[in-house]
This record gives structure tokens, sequence and C-alpha cells, in this order.
């Protein structure tokens, strides 16, 4: 006998009961930290907003915003195979799309791992949001500020000697391993000749970076014909097999040419590590954790080891303390009264036929992306030499690179990029002239410009402009006593006038993308 049809119900379904709204910002992607690493997912709706004016708000690197876009959905996604109620929200500004949450959800409270710049701190403060203590660094702000207020003077050094000793990385009971604290002077080699540098990994792209490049492309300027590299990884399994990958086939060769930059290759061994930590996709204690590990297997040399461990857990801790302890008015510092505007070659290297310019700036809009010193040390040098207000830097480095955050580029563009804040970071200056860039990199051959000549059509802009930049301020480097030595090396020069002169030629070239 047939059993009779079961008749639909009149009551609704039953509903989740949620009590929160947890919003992740786009550099907080771990469900490991942050307001998830408490989140229920019978009571708690995960929210993240794609705002118009993040897309849209500024001459984004395509690169940079397909990583931001696509690296946020994939951990939504992941979310939702989880079982968390996730909403993806694109909207105008990020408290509109909060509001559309709560529209759905009613008015719940929301919660959010503190924010990390100055700026969506008193944003989404003043809309209400409660915040949970942002533990995507090893050092929290209040801790780092127990220790800036007991200085006289920020030197990174003495912070990361104190962070060694209380994360107990690399230490021998109260001693550092290896016997000293750094190996700054094994790190400092030249480009080396006929070295076969190793391969980088590869990321395959999936259906949705596809997506992602295709709004891309098609939202921001310029970017028609934007196809995504393969050079960055957009989930956390791509960011853990980039930290593997880093392991087994650069850490060991890490140290000796960190420092050095080379035509041969646009990475050496530099981790690539940088935009997933500071996503959250990887979490610095994984990292250090991870390269101790192959140091103890005797994988790597402690030259190697404690270099990448000092750029982790020491600069990079560093720099996001001093963003906190300086406060949201040290942007807007001018010491050096730099008010040229960016020149043309910045954002298209073919305005320039300085080598080691172009290369690097070739590097950013292939990649969105160059390592530590052809950005210091070309990129910030040339800004600073040349006078670059330091906001507009500011502003391109913000907009270009894929590691790039408020908390990261303000401390390195205002504080030691282009001494913008005269001294509270840095003790001097990081100006070089061509002898420098000849030393440490081997794009000085086949120069059009000579790296030891300061006056002549040939002479090296980086030369001219750098005694040029001495003789500008000496008035405010009168009573630093690091610059002591260029200052001295200035008033011996015999052709103070001529170089006057030269700079005045160079800086006319340059502000019209011919040098």
């Amino acid at each position: 006998m047939r059993s009779p049809p079961v008749k639909p119900s009149s009551k609704a379904p039953v509903l989740p009961s949620f009590q929160r709204l947890l919003y992740v910002a786009h550099d907080h992607l771990s469900d490991r930290h942050g307001v998830l690493r408490t989140a229920n997912p019978a009571t708690d709706v995960v929210v993240l907003v794609e705002s118009r004016r993040m897309t849209t708000g500024r001459n984004w690197h395509p690169e940079r915003l397909f990583f931001m876009i696509s690296a946020a959905r994939h951990f939504a996604n992941e979310l939702e195979a989880a079982g968390f109620t996730v909403r993806y929200i694109r909207a105008a500004t990020t408290i509109d799309g909060l509001k559309a949450a709560r529209q759905e959800f009613g008015d719940l409270p929301i919660f959010a791992a503190e924010a990390s710049s100055h700026v969506q701190l008193a944003q989404l403060t003043g809309f209400g949001v409660q915040w949970v203590p942002n533990d995507f660094f090893l050092t929290s702000r209040e801790h780092f500020s127990l220790w800036a207020n007991r200085q006289k003077s920020f030197l990174m050094e003495n912070f990361y000697r104190a962070q060694r000793v209380r994360l107990n990385v690399l230490m021998a009971g109260k001693d550092p391993v290896g016997g000293q604290w750094n190996f700054d002077h094994d790190n400092r080699l030249p480009p080396p000749k006929n070295y076969s540098w190793p391969d980088y990994l590869q990321h395959n792209r999936d259906e949705l970076d596809l997506e992602v490049a295709t709004q891309v492309a098609s939202e921001l300027d310029g970017a028609s014909e934007y196809l995504p590299t393969t050079t960055w990884a957009t989930t956390r399994a791509g960011a853990l097999a980039q930290l593997n990958y880093f392991i087994e086939n650069h850490l060991a060769g890490f140290g000796p040419y960190e420092d050095a930059v080379t035509k041969e290759n646009w990475a050496l061994h530099h981790s690539l590590l940088s935009p997933y930590l500071n996503v959250g996709l990887l979490h610095a204690e994984e990292v250090i954790e991870a390269i101790v590990g192959a140091f103890e297997a005797g994988r790597a040399p402690i030259a190697s080891v404690e270099a990448i461990v000092r750029q982790v857990i020491g600069w990079r801790e560093y720099i996001n303390g001093m963003y906190w302890h300086l406060g949201p008015d040290y942007v807007n510092a001018n010491f050096l009264e730099a008010n040229r505007p960016l020149a043309p070659l910045f954002l298209d290297s073919s305005k320039t036929k300085m080598a080691c310019v172009k290369a690097a700036v070739s590097d950013v809009e292939q990649r969105s992306w160059t390592h530590h010193i052809p950005r210091l040390m070309i990129l910030s040098n040339l800004a600073l030499i040349s006078g670059t207000n330091p906001r507009e830097y500011l502003d391109w480095m913000r907009e270009q690179f894929i590691d790039a955050s408020d908390w990261v580029m303000v401390p390195n563009v205002i504080g030691m990029a282009t001494f913008a804040d005269g001294g509270r970071l840095m003790t001097k200056p990081y100006a070089a002239g061509g002898a420098y860039l000849s030393r440490m990199t081997d794009h000085c051959k086949g120069c059009p410009f000579n790296p030891k000549l300061r006056t002549g059509d040939d002479a090296c802009p980086f030369t001219t402009l750098y005694w040029d930049f001495i003789d500008r301020n000496k008035p405010k480097f009168a009573g630093n006593h690091r610059m002591a030595q260029s200052l001295m090396g200035h008033q011996r020069l015999t052709d103070k006038e001529q170089v006057r002169e030269r700079a005045v030629q160079v800086l006319e070239l340059l502000d019209r993308g011919e040098l």
C-alpha cells in the first residue's frame, strides 16, 4: 500500500540565531588569527567588503589589485566550505557594505581585529565596530609602546635583540646562536659572476583568479589588456607552497647576496613571502618556525637564517610598531622641504636611460614588486636626492607594490627612504651616488652614464644629484655627526659650481622624462 503524499509544512524554515557580524579586512585573511580566532559558524556571520573606494580610488597597479581581491575571494570561499555563513559584499565604501550586512541579518554588533591603518581605525571606530586584538604580529601595539617609551632613540637593532630574547629565537641561553647578533658583514656581497640562480615557483591560475583578472581589466583605467602573472599565489595553500619552496631552494643562498642587484635575476634568493605575511595568509610565527627548523636540520647556514629572521621578527615588527607609536600626523613630515613632483620615469620605465632605474621600474611594472635594495638604494635614493615630495612618492609606492600597506609604507618612506622625519626613525638619510651602485649592481656596465663622473653630459645622475643633495641641505645636516664625512667630502670638492649647473640640467631632464 502506497504511503500518502507528505504535505508541505506551513512553517517557515528555522534560521540560525546569529549573534555577531565579524568583519574581515582584506589584509586579515586568517581563520587562526584576528577576529576569526574564536569564530563560531553557528552564531557568527563573516563579512568581507570590496569597496569601490578601495578598487578605484587610486592609480593601483593591476597585479596588486588582482592579488588583494582574488586572495580575499578565495578566502571567503574557503570559509563557506568550512561551514561559515559568509557575505562578500561589493559596495561604495566599507561602511556601506557593513550597513548592507546589517540590513540582511539585523542590527547585530560588529567585531573586527584592530585595523591596520590610522584612517580605517578611526572610520570604523566611529561606526561602532568593536575591536579584538590584532595578533597578526608577534608584538602587540601595547608591548611595542612599552619598549619605545624606554628608548632615547629608536634603534631597530636594539629592538631586534630584545625580540630574539623575548621570543627565544636563535638563542643559546642568554647568547645568540653563532656567537653574534647579526651577520651583516657576511651578507654584503656584490652580484656574483656565472652564477646559476634557481627558478622561482609559478602559481597556476584557477577559474576564480581569471574571473577577478577580468574584473580588474574592465574596472581599472589603463588595464584593459591585463593578464595576471604566475608570480603570486592567491590562496593559503599557495602561500605555504611558496614558503616551502623558499626554504628548499633559496634560504641557504639568501644571506650573501641579499643586498646585491643584478640584471641576471629579478629576485635573487629573496623569499617573496611579504605579500602573504601582509594579508594574513602566512603568519610570522610559522615562517620563523619553518626557517629555524631548517637551520637546526643543517639545511642552511646561520648567516642566511639570521638575515631572514631579522627581516621577519626585527624589521617587519619594528616598522609596524613605529607606525602606531609615531601617530597619524607622522605621514605629513617633510623635514627636507622636498617639493618636486614625481618624475615620469616612476610610472613609465621608457622615460629613462639610467640602466638601474629602468630595470627597477620595469620589475615593478611587470610584477608589482622588486626587492628591498632596488626599493631603497635605487628608486627611493633617486626620490630622495632629487628632492621629490615625500607624499607623492609614498602614494606611488602604496599604489604600485603588491606588499604595500599603510603601516608598511609610511615609516619606510617618510622615515627611511626620504628622511622626511628629520631622523626620528633613521639617524642619517640613505643617500648614495654612483659609486655604491657600481659596487652593488651590475647595471653600470653598458649604461650611458659613468658612475665616476659628477659633471658632464655622461655623468651618472646619482653621482651629480648626491653631491647636489648634500649642497642643498648643508644647514639641515650640520648637527648630524653621521653626515660629517659627507659634508667634509663636499667641502673638498673643487667643482661645486659645475656640479650645481649639471644638477639643474639633470632635474630638468628628469622632469621631462628624458634622463
